[in-house]
């Protein structure tokens, strides 16, 4: 037996996990952080800084006093850590067992990006067991020749990874952004479960951490880019319906194919209100958008990050960024700081129809909060397009003095 849904209704459900909505919904301060990133199950880490960095710029978004130091914070307070989540990710530390299959078939010869060297990954962990915590700068060997590799990393940051992914490192600290290396039992806290799950286990923490904070979701979705998980997921969700632990959805107005599952008690939040008129512009690699797939089928919102597409086939500009009005995407910025100045640019602002006094206010509210978080004073614009016409030079302006009244 199916519980039927409206495809708002399945919208209003894929975003009550997401903690976007409501202002201080999990507190505030570093408490809020810690919350937040539990909530969500991971935040992803990325190195593309022409704004803030994802992971940064992802908490913000739920966090309304965040700042650049909280999550090096709780890495200090052992209350997230460093792993690969479907990407490099914070974790919560009570989920620290979980990253235990992965590490496992690293450390038994999967390939994660380069062959492991063992000579070097031996040297490396000697290396740390007598001086202590390394970062990469540390270790004195030369850059691979462009081309080479990943990254075209030193041999010495490859042996570190290998390390790390194998379980025998944890990040310990950053400084700056650059990550500090120590062994995993000088990082990790004494109180943490380190028992193997198994792969029932592992399929059923990986169906309630996805389904708590996206209301929603397919087997293929819940296991996304989890290797070999797939059919165990698919499985679990089965046993669970059947022990009315999950409930098994039909949304006649989406268009997928494999079956639409949730958690009865997020079925019985779709009561509660969930704000219309909140604007939010995103990471490309926030929780919410991260499945560009899921997000066309459920809002209509054909969406992908363009700074891995080349230059001339861009469609939108390098690092644009989702804009989230309510219940929908209401359009996409490409926007770059220059930190120097303290000048925010907007390149480009993609709004998919005209909007109203209310939303293009709210927009320009956002705009503004997202100019000070990026360290920026004064915001220039580009250009802009409404409806795919891009605007004349003076309705250009008209709409600009609604975004950001003199």
């Amino acid at each position: 037996m199916t519980t039927a849904l409206s495809r708002f209704e399945a919208r209003k459900l894929a975003l009550q996990g997401q903690g976007l909505h409501r202002k201080d919904e999990f507190g505030r301060g570093l408490g809020a952080a810690h919350r937040a990133v539990q909530r969500l199950g991971y935040v992803q880490i990325d190195t593309i800084s022409v704004v803030a960095r994802a992971h940064l710029h992802t908490l913000w978004n739920r966090v309304s006093n965040f700042s650049d130091t909280t999550l090096n914070k709780l890495l200090d307070r052992r209350e997230v850590f460093e792993y690969w989540s479907h990407a490099a990710a914070y974790l919560p530390m009570s989920d620290y067992r979980f990253s235990l299959p992965r590490k496992h078939q690293i450390a038994s010869g999967q390939r994660h990006w380069h062959a492991k060297n063992a000579k070097l990954t031996a040297e490396v962990k000697r290396r740390i067991q007598a001086e202590g915590p390394l970062k990469s700068s540390d270790l004195a060997t030369k850059a691979m020749p462009k081309g080479t590799g990943w990254w075209d990393w030193k041999p010495s940051k490859v042996a570190l990874e290998q390390l790390f992914m194998e379980g025998e490192l944890m990040v310990s600290q950053r400084q700056g952004f650059q990550k500090v290396y120590d062994l995993t039992e000088r990082v990790l806290p004494s109180d943490v479960i380190t028992q193997m799950p198994t792969q029932t286990e592992y399929a059923e923490y990986l169906v309630n951490r996805f389904l708590v904070t996206n209301g929603l979701g397919t087997a293929s979705e819940i296991a996304y880019l989890r290797k070999g998980m797939r059919t165990s997921v698919q499985a679990v969700c089965r046993d669970l319906c059947e022990a009315g632990e999950l409930v098994e959805l039909s949304v006649p107005q989406l268009n997928t194919k494999e079956s639409i599952y949730a958690l009865p008690a997020s079925l019985s939040q779709l009561s509660k209100p969930l704000s219309r008129r909140v604007v939010r512009i995103l990471s490309p690699f926030d929780n919410c958008v991260i499945q560009r797939n899921r997000l066309n089928y459920l809002f209509d919102f054909d969406y992908q990050i363009e700074c891995y597409v080349p230059a001339a086939k861009r469609q939108y500009g390098y690092f644009v960024l989702p804009i989230l009005h309510g219940h929908q995407f209401a359009g996409r910025v490409d926007c770059k700081v220059d930190r120097q100045s303290a000048r925010f640019f907007v390149l480009s602002l993609f709004l998919d129809s005209a909007q109203s006094d209310d939303f293009v206010t709210a927009l320009g509210a956002e705009l503004q909060r997202f100019t000070e978080f990026n360290g920026a004073q004064t915001i220039h614009f580009g250009m802009i397009s409404v409806a795919g016409e891009v605007l004349a030079s003076s309705a250009q302006k008209q709409l600009i003095q609604r975004l950001i009244p003199k």
